[in-house]
Protein backbone atom coordinates (compact mmCIF):
# COMPACT_ATOMS: atom_id res chain seq x y z
CA UNK A 1 0.00 0.00 0.00
CA UNK A 2 1.35 3.40 -0.90
CA UNK A 3 1.00 5.06 2.53
CA UNK A 4 3.45 7.51 4.08
CA UNK A 5 3.56 9.82 7.09
CA UNK A 6 4.77 13.42 7.33
CA UNK A 7 5.62 14.53 10.84
CA UNK A 8 4.09 17.88 11.79
CA UNK A 9 5.10 17.93 15.46
CA UNK A 10 5.92 15.30 18.08
CA UNK A 11 2.94 12.95 18.10
CA UNK A 12 1.22 14.48 15.07
CA UNK A 13 1.39 13.35 11.43
CA UNK A 14 -0.33 13.83 8.10
CA UNK A 15 -1.27 10.52 6.51
CA UNK A 16 -0.61 10.35 2.76
CA UNK A 17 -2.02 7.82 0.30
CA UNK A 18 -0.72 7.99 -3.28
CA UNK A 19 0.89 11.37 -2.39
CA UNK A 20 -2.44 12.90 -1.22
CA UNK A 21 -3.23 13.79 2.39
CA UNK A 22 -6.14 11.56 3.39
CA UNK A 23 -5.89 11.48 7.17
CA UNK A 24 -4.02 12.19 10.35
CA UNK A 25 -2.17 10.29 13.04
CA UNK A 26 -2.09 11.73 16.55
CA UNK A 27 -0.84 10.68 19.97
CA UNK A 28 -2.72 11.38 23.19
CA UNK A 29 -0.97 12.69 26.27
CA UNK A 30 -1.32 11.53 29.83
CA UNK A 31 -0.60 8.33 31.69
CA UNK A 32 -2.18 5.98 29.14
CA UNK A 33 -0.78 7.06 25.78
CA UNK A 34 -2.79 5.96 22.74
CA UNK A 35 -2.38 6.63 19.02
CA UNK A 36 -5.23 7.33 16.61
CA UNK A 37 -5.30 7.21 12.83
CA UNK A 38 -8.28 8.95 11.22
CA UNK A 39 -9.50 9.59 7.70
CA UNK A 40 -10.26 13.24 6.91
CA UNK A 41 -13.33 12.47 4.78
CA UNK A 42 -16.38 10.56 5.98
CA UNK A 43 -16.24 7.95 3.22
CA UNK A 44 -18.70 5.08 2.99
CA UNK A 45 -17.10 1.72 3.86
CA UNK A 46 -16.83 0.62 0.21
CA UNK A 47 -14.78 3.73 -0.66
CA UNK A 48 -12.32 3.64 2.25
CA UNK A 49 -8.78 2.63 1.35
CA UNK A 50 -7.61 -0.68 2.80
CA UNK A 51 -7.08 -1.47 5.65
CA UNK A 52 -9.61 1.10 6.98
CA UNK A 53 -12.83 -0.53 8.18
CA UNK A 54 -13.81 2.50 10.28
CA UNK A 55 -13.07 6.22 9.97
CA UNK A 56 -10.84 6.07 13.07
CA UNK A 57 -8.67 3.31 14.49
CA UNK A 58 -6.86 3.22 17.85
CA UNK A 59 -3.41 1.72 18.53
CA UNK A 60 -0.99 1.45 21.44
CA UNK A 61 2.09 2.59 19.47
CA UNK A 62 3.13 4.38 16.31
CA UNK A 63 4.93 1.20 15.27
CA UNK A 64 1.58 -0.65 15.29
CA UNK A 65 0.13 1.99 12.97
CA UNK A 66 3.13 1.77 10.63
CA UNK A 67 2.80 -2.02 10.48
CA UNK A 68 -0.97 -1.83 9.93
CA UNK A 69 -0.47 0.60 7.04
CA UNK A 70 2.52 -1.28 5.62
CA UNK A 71 4.98 1.56 6.22
CA UNK A 72 8.56 0.49 6.82
CA UNK A 73 10.88 2.63 8.89
CA UNK A 74 12.22 3.50 12.29
CA UNK A 75 10.51 5.40 15.07
CA UNK A 76 10.84 9.16 14.70
CA UNK A 77 12.58 11.02 17.54
CA UNK A 78 10.19 12.32 20.17
CA UNK A 79 7.48 9.76 19.44
CA UNK A 80 7.95 7.39 22.34
CA UNK A 81 4.97 5.25 23.18
CA UNK A 82 5.04 6.53 26.75
CA UNK A 83 5.72 10.04 28.07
Amino acid sequence: MPYSLTRLAPGSYDLHYDSRIIGSVVRTSGEQVRWFVELLRDLPPAERPAPFRELEHEFATLEEIRAWLGIAGDRNPGDAATP
